[in-house]
């Protein structure tokens, strides 16, 4: 399978004020007040990007799960060249046009979204999850492997136990332990589904491990892509 290739639309954002303006004018149509898909039933996308810093290329994979069995249903990858400088709190304008063109790839869209990020955690509430979602139409969620700079009490160590991802007073995510005794993923919300809702996803796509299969399965088929595009250029 190889990758199709990707380029930002015409208009993407190239400097730090303009993406910024873009992420102000997105995020007014994030929608919070759905619950989104029922956990354990459809289709869902785990997406995760890898980079070659060297040749400027970042490739995205989108791996389709069978919520209820988490068997793959579906999967396919992006290249394209990074076209937007690293800037914190920005990264989702390096992958968003890869991210597309993987999603785009697939025969049938997924009811559900999982990226390896931030939706609503994130300091201008917009992280990659929302800014997905916004674009897509698609419900989409964001798990997280650190907290970034919010704080949180530890949950409890059994899996399922949660507790609240803060900044400033307002709860933008959860930390939630998917498995007991190890440290948590932290989830937030990107659009069309509830934070409850997330979490329940979050622990349905992680029966045996800390990371949902989405992204386990996502980061891997990144990390193939990318050695099969570097080794046939």
């Amino acid at each position: 399978m190889d990758p199709v290739t990707a380029a930002p639309p015409a208009d993407w954002p190239t400097t730090e004020a303009q993406a910024r303006a873009v992420q102000d004018a997105l995020r007014t149509r994030v929608i919070l007040d759905e619950d989104g898909p029922p956990p354990g039933q459809g289709l869902v996308a785990g997406v995760d990007v890898a980079y070659d810093d060297e040749r400027d290329l970042v490739v995205a994979a989108a791996v389709v799960l069978d919520a209820g069995t988490l068997e793959v249903a579906e999967e396919s990858t992006a290249v394209a060249r990074i076209s937007f400088p690293y800037v914190p709190g920005l990264l989702a304008f390096r992958e968003i046009p890869a991210v597309l063109a993987a999603l785009g790839a697939l025969r049938t869209p997924p009811d559900l979204v999982v990226c390896d990020g931030y939706g609503r955690a994130h300091p201008r509430r917009f992280g990659l999850a929302a800014h997905l979602g916004v674009l897509t139409g698609l419900p989409s969620l964001g798990v997280a492997k650190n907290p970034f700079t919010f704080s949180y009490e530890d949950p409890a160590a059994a899996r399922g136990s949660v507790a609240a991802l803060v900044d400033g007073g307002e709860e933008v995510g959860r930390a939630v332990r998917t498995q007991d005794g190890v440290k948590p993923v932290f989830v937030s919300t990107g659009h069309r589904v509830s934070l409850a809702n997330a979490c329940a996803h979050t622990l349905a796509l992680s029966p045996h491990y800390r990371l949902p299969e989405t992204t386990r399965r996502a980061d891997s088929l990144c990390r193939r892509a990318l050695t099969q595009v570097l080794a046939s250029s």
